[in-house]
């Protein structure tokens, strides 16, 4: 039988792996990355030397503190960890076309077919990223997304050090009901404290014990449990989605804690902005529709889409577009969880663009052409250099990532 191959990729304590390369004092000590020495705000991301006395990601920073005293608080910036990020991905691009990148720093490939097998590939992978961009990184290798996800978080549990763990974690084809058999409920991607409660509460505490109820027992669940029921089996028919054949190209973020920064927030759509309208002029099409996703901290999420005259491919313009839906539903310092920035209704790249004027296309021709060659941070617009997030209580509400 001829398996799947996919890989889980995920770099390990993103932001203090960064800030580790601009001060290599860093390494090996507790610290993180947002907060304030006053205790105001969340961490971040955090050390795995922190991580030894319970620091964790999106912990109060007054509660931080009093868990590890020598606690150092690091302050960051979500431009050079979006920059770090690209550099990554790119690299990621050069081992198969199928790569899914689901967050800024965590993706999925597909190594099916591929010449070595999934263990040498991630070998490789581990290594060039370790060597060229002096970064840790853990990988996952199964048939499923499902199985090298959570392969991948097992592994990286399993390392006990000050220092990133930097492993790699391989479920044989066939295994994967075996693999997750004794793992706890939550575990399972997808699986929340509520969910885990009632499992509980059926006598139900690992994945195994999913794996063996009837199926009347998950009717209470709906089509979910039905779900979770396949996921305890081993089954995810998922496959590894790229932008190559999408209809539409997004990108979004959730903070660690809520936002109502107004400047961090057009800050984070510029950058969101920049990201679709690379997609775009990559894929040779256009945009009609710019969307805004956007949710609130009590986790209400809410979509608004504007249509166009006509079709547009500049980062500008679609951050102009953003910024104007943005504004229709941020109420003043209501606080924001996640932001998001799509383009739909595609046109081919052979149709007349909605243009601002000649200049302004050639601008974005010459700077997507720096910044393919020197990296994203080579050029910058006069907006992002008065948003870079530096102040010290303004650290806590980085993006962080869902398995820091």
């Amino acid at each position: 039988m001829d398996w799947p191959t996919i890989l889980h990729f995920d770099l390990d304590a993103f932001y203090c792996a960064v800030e580790e390369q601009k001060d290599p004092g860093l390494k090996g000590l507790p610290f993180a990355v947002g907060g304030s020495p006053d205790g105001r705000g969340v961490v971040a991301s955090c050390s795995y030397a922190a991580r030894r006395f319970g620091v964790r990601s999106a912990m109060p920073t007054a509660q931080a503190l009093r868990l590890c005293p020598s606690l150092k608080l690091v302050s960051g910036s979500y431009q050079s960890y979006g920059d770090v990020s690209g550099l990554v991905m790119a690299q990621l691009d050069t081992v198969t076309p199928l790569v899914e990148q689901v967050s800024i720093d965590e993706a999925f490939l597909d190594v099916t077919g591929c010449q070595s097998n999934g263990a040498t590939i991630a070998r490789e992978i581990q290594s060039k990223i370790n060597t060229d961009l002096d970064l840790p990184c853990s990988l996952g290798v199964a048939t499923s997304k499902l199985a090298a996800k959570i392969a991948n978080n097992v592994g990286k549990a399993s390392a006990r050090t000050n220092l990133a763990p930097n492993t790699i974690n391989i479920v044989e084809p066939g295994q994967e009901e075996a693999f997750l058999a004794p793992l706890p409920i939550d575990a399972l991607w997808g699986v929340g404290p509520k969910t885990t409660e009632s499992f509980i509460r059926l006598g139900v505490e690992t994945i195994g014990d999913i794996a063996r109820c009837e199926e009347r027992v998950l009717e209470r669940f709906g089509d979910y449990g039905k779900r979770i029921l396949e996921h305890a089996r081993g089954i995810d028919n998922r496959t590894v989605e790229t932008i190559r054949e999408a209809k539409s190209h997004s990108h979004e973020t959730t903070f660690s804690s809520d936002i109502n920064d107004p400047q961090i927030l057009e800050g984070t759509l510029l950058h969101l902005s920049e990201s679709v309208g690379r997609d775009l002029r990559r894929s040779g099409n256009a945009c009609r529709t710019v969307t805004l996703k956007y949710r609130r901290s009590d986790f209400t999420t809410l979509t608004r889409t504007t249509t166009l005259d006509g079709p547009v491919d500049l980062d500008r313009q679609i951050f102009g577009e953003a910024v104007k839906l943005l504004r229709r539903v941020w109420r003043n310092k209501e606080p924001v969880r996640l932001l998001g920035v799509g383009a739909s209704n595609l046109i081919s790249e052979g149709t007349q663009l909605q243009l601002w004027d000649g200049s302004t296309n050639h601008v974005q021709d010459a700077i997507d052409s720096v910044r393919g060659k020197y990296g994203s941070r080579a050029v910058r617009w006069g907006k992002e250099q008065r948003r870079d997030v530096h102040p010290t209580d303004k650290t806590n509400r980085l993006p962080a990532l869902p398995d820091d």
